[in-house]
């Protein structure tokens, strides 16, 4: 498949106000009915042929799109068998994936935590940046990665990017797989996917996703278990207008968990080793999390290709956990004997909820002799979150019987038996808030020339929390309208240069000394880069310039007079440049590789954030054997520069990590794929922004899909 095609990033719709046409109505295709071909045209002028799309098709190249951008392609997520989204963003471009615990990941790009978030380009809300729970991946055709600047893409952002997670769409067929696949540490999974055609003519089709999944763990105590259900239909209500409904499922448990990583730092300031197995936490703790997400989406195209879409998008999740929680916090760690470690339990439920409604409107108009591309909608998102907590009472000789819950474990590492649960007390509510974000957003792409088009547009918003957390109430309103500009150049016809800015707009979920919240996280962003294609528009290369500038970004500053955290504005600039090689090399051979240099100043102009690589390589090949087409194989992995958490005085050297696949196609219908992880049993911290534990050591799994 050529790169060069209709690039379907459905956030962009908003960042660069182009209008998603319908494609051309598809050429008759034979549909076998009764065991005869019968010629059949199926209505699909303005379904996209139901192949999935993100939330739109854009009439925008994605060699000709003025930002950076990145695709987890399907076949990418099956050849290294990915089945978290985890472990899929582990590929993409510039993204590093920070666990700081096993069930918490905070995942950052050009220095700072992604906190916009999107489902066929429909924003999702994520203020902290943090994801519970190990995600599913099987449900999503595609993984879409913005890097730089989001303002004008969720109204709210800051310069790290955006991520948008494409459903799984009917396609124009019947068709299905089953697979079932065993692996290390007691893997077993099975996984099924079936598409198929509702109505002859096929302007109606559902699709259905199923996972099971459950496996223990590397690390001590820790098991693992998902269930994952996602079903879409949709269709052709009129030769104008579609829709298009679906809901997915997730249920996962986890037991023995981690809330928090390793004691990594001893108090004399030297570095500790443990075994890549080690785990503070305790066989009663847990953390279970289930998410549920349903969608409507209508669209209507009038007879001038003008497009109307309107979409719902509603969410629900909640999560329970028991926790034990073990650091330093007398500042008594002894590397002699590995004691001085306190232990603290806690035992937290939450809920959300959230609707999203999404109005647009896009389409051509006239102007000076030149037909240009307009777009102009309204959205707002409402959330409920609220969250318990139950006080616990001590039960355990290692536990101080004053009065507290504060335990003082034996040397660690110690077994994951040697803390009793303690006896919880009835849960309480500590925190709701509700959160409102309306936007009124609009941008224009203005075709000044052949070889050049610009692209101008604004973000207005309002923001709303309300509620009461446990520093007392909640009553904050904010607005703001953010700008958005970019140019594409095209210097020959494949060569192209572009250059962006935007304004930066983030709320901020973090209290200062006395219990508030910060003021918004503001700033600009610029991008400059180079996109050029090769081998007969088969092979991509992007070379980007980036700088932002924040202020008031959230910093940890210590814990006020009622012991609560509270956090203070730091000044923050990052800059650096990215280098992206994606396409074909030959008919056989597929690559992706990405090289990021990045560098992060603080308001003095010192060097900050030392925990992010300043440089950073990610590869992915894959090989068919001309000699043996059965045979596909290939490498994936990532290289990362030292880095380091000062205050922590934890430091982690450069490391390689390299996975493999080999798949074995044995029919038409079979295939057999092995995969290792991890090859060279690399040893390495999963996270020292928020000091993690060691990733998983080389680990192996064997998958057998059948198709039908």
């Amino acid at each position: 498949m050529k790169l060069k095609r209709t690039f379907v990033l459905s956030s962009l719709v908003l960042a660069m106000g182009l209008p998603a046409y319908a494609q051309t109505a598809q050429p008759e295709k034979s549909i076998k009915i009764d065991n005869e071909n019968i010629e059949k045209i199926l209505i699909v002028g303005v379904r996209q042929d139901r192949v999935s799309q993100g939330a739109t098709g854009l009439t925008i190249e994605l060699n000709e799109t003025p930002q950076s951008i990145s695709v987890i392609s399907s076949d990418q997520i099956k050849n290294f068998a990915t089945n978290s989204i985890d472990d899929a963003l582990q590929m993409a471009t510039g993204i590093t994936v920070e666990q700081g615990e096993t069930n918490r990941t905070r995942y950052t790009s050009r220095g700072f935590d992604i906190k916009s978030t999107q489902i066929d380009g429909i924003g999702l809300p994520n203020g902290w940046g943090l994801v519970t729970g190990a995600m599913e991946s099987y449900g999503y055709e595609e993984i879409e990665v913005i890097r730089g600047a989001n303002g004008q893409l969720t109204g709210v952002g800051n310069a790290a990017g955006t991520i948008n997670y494409v459903r799984k769409r009917p396609t124009n067929e019947n068709k299905g797989e089953i697979g079932l696949t065993l692996g290390s540490y007691d893997l077993k999974r099975l996984q099924a996917d079936y598409s198929m055609l509702l109505t002859d003519n096929g302007s109606w089709a559902a699709r259905a996703v199923a996972v099971i999944q459950d496996s223990g763990s590397y690390l001590d105590a820790l098991e693992n278990d998902r269930t994952y259900l996602s079903v879409v239909v949709d269709g052709q209500l009129t030769d104008n207008s579609t829709l298009a409904l679906g809901a997915s499922y997730q249920d996962a448990n986890s037991d023995g968990v981690m809330w928090g990583g390793l004691p990594l730092a001893y108090a004399d300031g030297t570095q500790a080793d443990f075994d890549v197995s080690s785990s503070p936490t305790q066989d009663w703790t847990m953390w279970d999390t289930r998410n549920v997400n349903a969608f409507v989406e209508y669209a209507y195209t009038f007879d001038n290709d003008w497009e109307v879409k309107v979409t719902y998008n509603r969410q629900d999740s909640e999560d329970q956990s028991k926790l034990f929680y073990v650091y330093d916090a007398l500042g008594s760690f002894n590397s002699e004997n590995n004691m001085g470690l306190v232990g603290l339990p806690g035992r937290y439920d939450s809920e959300f909820s959230a609707n999203l409604f999404d109005l647009t409107a896009m389409g051509q108009y006239s102007l000076f002799g030149r037909d240009h591309e307009l777009m102009f909608g309204t959205s707002t998102s409402k959330s409920t979150a609220t969250s318990f907590i139950n006080s616990a009472i001590a039960n355990d000789p290692y536990f101080d019987y004053s009065g507290s819950t504060v335990t003082f474990p034996p040397a660690f590492p110690y077994s994951s038996d040697a803390i009793s649960e303690p006896d919880w007390l009835n849960k309480t509510k500590y925190s709701e808030l509700d959160v409102t974000l309306t936007r009124a957003f609009g941008s224009t792409k203005l075709n000044i020339m052949d070889s050049l088009f610009v692209i101008a547009g604004f973000n207005a918003i309002n923001y709303s929390r309300k509620g009461y957390n446990s520093g007392g109430d909640v009553d904050n309103d904010e607005s703001e309208i953010s700008p958005y500009l970019a140019a594409t150049y095209a210097i020959s016809d494949d060569i192209n240069a572009y250059v962006s800015y935007s304004d930066i707009y983030q709320p901020q979920e973090q209290y200062d000394y006395e219990g508030r919240f910060l003021a918004p996280s503001k700033g600009v962003n610029y991008e400059i880069g180079v996109k050029t294609q090769w081998f007969d528009d088969n092979l991509l290369a992007t070379f980007a310039l980036f700088r932002a500038e924040q202020d008031n970004i959230a910093v940890f500053a210590g814990i006020n007079a009622s012991g609560k955290y509270y956090y203070k504005g730091t000044t923050t600039e990052s800059s650096g440049f990215e280098l992206e090689l994606v396409g074909h090399l030959s008919d056989n051979l597929n690559v992706n590789f990405s090289y990021t240099n990045l560098n992060i100043e603080d308001e003095l102009g010192k060097s900050a954030s030392s925990w992010e690589p300043e440089n950073l390589v990610k590869f992915s090949f894959d090989y068919g054997l001309p000699q043996l087409p059965e045979l596909t194989m290939g490498l994936g992995g990532k290289w990362q520069s030292k880095t380091e958490n000062t205050a922590a005085t934890v430091k982690q050297d450069s490391y390689f990590l390299v996975n493999a696949f080999a798949r074995w196609n044995v029919s038409e219908d079979l295939e057999i794929q092995a995969n290792i992880d991890n090859i060279t049993d690399e040893k390495y911290i999963t996270s020292l922004k928020n000091i993690g534990f060691y990733g998983a050591p080389t680990k192996a799994s064997v998958n057998l899909t059948y198709q039908f």
